[in-house]
């Protein structure tokens, strides 16, 4: 055969063997259709016509991965005709599978993220099978979300089923000694073996493996428990997805930085990307995915589809489109950038001592150290972590006739019992520039590690606090219930309002990073709205109604600001209004209600 030459893979260098450029004989195997099958064809009669010629080429194949798939590997696609195909490789599939071989090779851990169809799975499974197939001593799991996506006999869905497809279009004397069970090849000739099992929290452990391949990963609702079980078992985790929010292990590791990552998107098919383009917002489209943009019409399933947009793959709960076009109108970097220096047993404000790297950002200018009084009254609201460096504790300052958010402390590394001494100190500091003699209204998420917050906040004898409101009742009763409590149907409340209040802009929010966590509230099972990180944490001090962050500290800053708000647009009427006026009434009935320290 013209242009192939013989060669044991002995010869070839360990280090070298994986490398593109020392791949021997892949360059001469013909790329198109019809010539890639007359060469196999060719191939297959070269090693039927005696065992010398067999052995040669498998050696070839030991030492050429890329020969191997091109002459040997076939794939299948149901929605074609024909439906059984040569694997003849593309560029971006020729590096993606030696990034896999290296990876698998040098005990890294590595990422795929793709569109959907990308044959992303096969390549996996692939290189899984070259190894299993042609090195000694191999040892490999699959797993999926359930056992049959990865073994079911007669599935094309399943794992396994690709894996018998490649052996049952191989020639006989390609094909090692084989026993295959359930979940099980074994590859008698040289000790490797590919096993399969559903993804478990337990998956692997106590086992050791080459490497494990997680596929559709993003869909594994036990993902971090799956992670931390498979860490020791192996140095070489494969993990294979599309992307399906930010809510999942899948997406923590692809932005982590701490993972090497393979994308595999449409625009690297010749025929997606057929007549590419660049819309307004330089987003690439072409004729295909134009046409598929109008069959699925969902922008979350275009986002997760085809885009390889973790946000966008969310059913999110606030507008992307409104979050942008009020950032760009209202966010702005702080005037200043501060810490609260304060007395750390009693929480005493003493001033805010300007840093570089502060923790408190301000958009309310101070002289020295000291905020500058204004004719309005301040809102102090917190949503309290647990300090265990999981999620962030965030302290909220706003205006209430304004409605503008002024300040915005966070951190993740304090403590229940010394945030709430910060709130105290933070309250002080405001009241300064108030022209009320109360101090602002304090008001904070009381579930959870904010009961700690709250304990403290009573001892201190600080009282112009937030009351339970009996939000079942028309009246919205007042109970003698410390701060703001979040149920599901108050969480969905409290959002929905700050939702309307940002997009009516009631309320003016500078922070940039309260969008982008805006960007990340999801629908979860349920009707459930949570920030995406915070589910499936191993760690269940950041999941869920614990996980602090900007978004629900400013939704409760709202909700006093608000109720308060409607107060203030009284007392401005009864400064203005005579004694006998409606406006003056409307004021001594507010000033009748504040004899009970609530808004």
């Amino acid at each position: 055969m013209s242009g192939i030459v013989f060669l044991d893979p002995e010869d070839i260098p360990y280090e070298h063997r994986f490398e593109l450029k020392h791949q021997p004989f892949f360059s001469s195997v013909p790329k198109s259709v019809t010539a890639n099958l007359n060469f196999r064809k060719k191939v297959v009669a070269l090693g039927n016509s005696d065992e010398e010629h067999a052995d040669s080429i498998r050696n070839m194949c030991a030492a050429d991965p890329l020969f191997y798939i091109n002459t040997f590997v076939w794939t299948y696609d149901p929605r074609v005709t024909p439906k059984k195909l040569p694997m003849v490789t593309y560029d971006f599939q020729n590096e993606g599978i030696l990034k896999l071989l290296r990876a698998i090779r040098d005990g890294n851990d590595q990422l795929i993220e793709k569109s959907r169809d990308m044959g992303a799975s096969w390549m996996l499974l692939i290189a899984f099978e070259y190894l299993w197939h042609f090195w000694p001593d191999q040892s490999f799991l699959l797993v999926s979300r359930k056992e049959d996506l990865v073994d079911k006999k007669g599935d094309p869905d399943s794992l396994f089923w690709k894996i018998d497809f490649i052996h049952g279009h191989m020639p006989t004397w390609m094909m090692p000694h084989v026993t295959r069970k359930n979940l099980s090849f074994v590859n008698h000739n040289n000790g490797s073996t590919i096993d399969g099992d559903s993804t478990t929290g337990d998956i692997a452990r106590g086992g050791r493996r080459t490497a494990i391949g997680l596929d559709e990963f993003a869909s594994v609702e036990n993902g971090h428990e799956a992670l931390a079980s498979t860490g020791d078992a192996t140095n070489c985790r494969i993990f294979n997805s599309t992307p399906k929010g930010m809510g999942n292990a899948f997406a923590d590791l692809a932005h982590s930085g701490s993972i090497e990552k393979i994308t595999f998107h449409w625009t690297q098919l010749p025929e997606k990307a057929s007549g590419l383009y660049y819309d307004g917002n330089c987003k690439p489209r072409s004729t295909w995915y134009d046409r598929e943009c109008n069959r699925r019409q969902h922008p979350m399933e275009i986002a997760q589809e085809l885009d390889i947009d973790y946000l966008g793959s969310d059913y999110q709960f606030f507008d992307p489109i409104m979050i942008n076009e009020v950032q760009r109108a209202e966010a702005r970097e702080p005037m200043h950038r501060v810490e609260v220096i304060h007395d750390l047993d009693t929480g005493e404000f003493r001033e805010f001592d300007e840093v570089v790297a502060g923790r408190m950002s301000l958009w309310h200018p101070i002289v020295k150290g000291v905020p500058v009084k204004v004719e309005d009254e301040f809102v102090v609201a917190a949503d309290v972590a647990t300090g265990t460096r999981s999620s962030n504790s965030v302290i909220s300052v706003g205006r209430r006739i304004s409605g503008e958010k002024v300040a915005e402390f966070v951190c993740n590394d304090t403590r229940p019992e010394a945030l709430a001494k910060m709130a105290l100190a933070i309250c002080a500091g405001f009241k300064r520039a108030s022209h009320s003699e109360r101090g602002p209204m304090l008001i904070w998420e009381a579930n959870g590690p904010g009961r700690n917050f709250g304990d403290v906040i009573l001892e201190s004898g600080y009282r112009n606090i937030w009351w339970k409101h009996d939000e079942h009742r028309l009246k919205k009763n007042i109970t003698d219930i410390p701060g703001w409590w979040s149920t599901k149907d108050t969480k969905l409340s409290l959002l929905g309002d700050f939702r309307r209040a940002v997009k009516d802009r009631l309320v003016k929010i500078p922070s940039r990073g309260t969008y982008d966590e805006m960007k990340q509230y999801v629908f979860m099972p349920g009707g459930k709205i949570a920030h995406s990180k915070s589910a499936n944490k191993i760690d269940p001090s950041a999941a869920d109604d614990n996980h602090g962050d900007r978004v629900i500290a400013d939704s409760i800053m709202w909700k006093a600001m608000g109720r308060s708000a409607r107060m203030a647009s009284a007392e401005t009427m009864a400064r203005i209004a005579p004694s006998d006026s409606m406006g003056a009434r409307m004021d001594a009935r507010q000033k009748a209600r504040r004899a009970r320290s609530v808004w």
